[in-house]
């Protein structure tokens, strides 16, 4: 089975753009051609280890998120994951603090019962 390229450009280009960076300013801090830039975006081109590392750190996701589609590989629902990138900034914060209280809530409950999770 052979890697689909043009998957994960399409997922480079649709973060770039919900970060909105335009693709000459990605191409610019990457240090290639826009003409690499968009060859690789359109799946045509295999960007080089560090490339796809400095892809990873501009665009501020994981390797998993570019090569497979999913954000984290801790067993977090792909719906979720899916849902919280069309959220803003604020958005991220407020669920972000949600769940720090369900985990406070979980280890508070966890340490009562004698047990801790980890």
């Amino acid at each position: 089975m052979e890697f689909q390229y043009k998957e994960m450009g399409t997922r480079i280009k649709v973060r770039r753009k919900e970060l909105k960076i335009k693709q000459a300013e990605l191409a610019e801090a990457l240090e290639i051609s826009n003409n690499h830039m968009s060859s690789t975006e359109n799946g045509r081109q295999k960007p080089s280890l560090d490339t796809f590392i400095g892809i990873c750190r501009c665009l501020n996701v994981t390797p998993d998120y570019l090569l497979l589609g999913t954000m984290h590989a801790y067993n977090i629902p792909q719906d979720i994951s899916d849902k919280l990138r069309l959220c803003n900034q604020s958005d991220i914060e407020l669920a972000k603090d949600f769940i720090e209280l369900l985990v406070k809530r979980n280890s508070t409950n966890n340490t009562k019962d004698g047990y801790m999770l980890s």
